[in-house]
């Protein structure tokens, strides 16, 4: 179950930066491409979770949405996990910061300097 975790996050964090950036296609196992890709093209991104199961993650830059799928190798299945639109999340400062001082705070403190 941590595998599954672990490869969500990595997924969703490397979707937040493909989404922002409109950086190079990136997955597991792959290097990155010599080119960016152009911002109206939909991004594929594939994780194998190591349990028999891949992950594919979605990307449309345009529209600031993702979407993840598991496949099971064995079946050919494929199970929707979730579907985001990223753009609110983008404006976030402080979710799920680890505590004091918050990324505000450190802000504040150096714009005193």
């Amino acid at each position: 179950m941590k595998v599954t975790g672990f490869g969500l996050a990595m997924g969703s964090g490397l979707l937040v930066a493909a989404v922002v950036w409109g950086g190079p296609q990136t997955g597991a196992g792959r290097q990155a491409q010599d080119r960016a890709v152009p911002s109206d093209q939909l991004i594929a991104m594939s994780f194998d979770l190591g349990d028999g199961r891949q992950q594919v993650t979605m990307v449309d830059p345009r529209q600031r949405v993702l979407a993840v799928y598991h496949i099971d190798k064995a079946s050919g299945g494929i199970a929707l996990k979730g579907v985001r639109n990223v753009q609110w999340d983008l404006l976030m400062e402080d979710f799920n910061s680890a505590g004091a001082p918050t990324p505000r705070e450190v802000r504040a403190i150096s714009q005193q300097h």
